[in-house]
C-alpha cells in the first residue's frame, strides 16, 4: 500500500526550511500537489501543531503532522521531506527534527493500514538511515518498493 501511495511526487529531499512552521508548509504542499489534500489543509496542520503542541513529533528526528479529516482532505495520503538542517518542534526528547512524514485521512480508520506501513518502514533504524541520507527520490521510492512490510 505504502508504495502506492508515498511515491515520487510526494517526496521532497534535502529541503531548506526556516523553521517547523515552513517544514510542515512544505509538507503540506506536497500532499496537495499529490491530490491528496486541498489547499486549506496546510494551514490546518500548523494549526493543530500550535494548539495540540508538538506532539507529533514522534520520534527522535522524525515529524508527523496532520489535521482533521474535515480540514480539506481529499484522499488518504503520506508526504516526505527530508531536510538539509534540522528544526525544532518545541518537543524535548525528540528534537530536533529532520524527517517529516505529513499525513491525511478521510476519516478515522481508513488510514490505519497506511500508518501500520509507515509505523514498520520507519521502526527500521536501517530504513531510516537510508531516508535520512537519500539525495535521490529513487533512493527512497526503492526503498519503499523493496521493504519487506509484516
Amino acid at each position: 500500500m505504502l508504495e502506492n501511495i508515498l511515491t515520487e511526487k510526494a517526496i521532497r529531499l534535502k529541503a531548506q526550511a526556516t523553521d517547523w512552521q515552513d517544514a510542515v508548509r512544505m509538507g503540506g504542499e506536497l500532499l496537495v500537489n499529490a491530490g491528496f489534500a486541498e489547499p486549506s489543509y496546510i494551514e490546518a496542520m500548523i494549526e493543530t501543531v500550535k494548539q495540540l503542541g508538538p506532539y507529533s513529533v514522534i520520534a527522535p528526528g522524525i515529524a508527523m503532522p496532520h489535521a482533521r479529516p474535515d480540514a480539506g482532505v481529499t484522499k488518504p495520503g503520506l508526504s516526505l521531506v527530508t531536510l538539509a538542517n534540522p528544526v525544532e518542534f518545541g518537543n524535548k526528547e525528540n528534537d530536533p527534527v529532520d524527517i517529516v512524514v505529513s499525513f491525511c485521512a478521510t476519516d478515522n480508520t481508513s488510514h490505519i493500514q497506511m500508518l501500520a506501513e509507515l509505523a514498520q518502514l520507519l521502526g527500521s533504524d536501517e530504513a531510516v538511515t537510508t531516508v535520512r541520507n537519500a539525495k535521490e527520490v529513487k533512493e527512497v521510492t526503492q526503498l519503499i518498493k523493496n521493504f519487506q512490510f509484516s
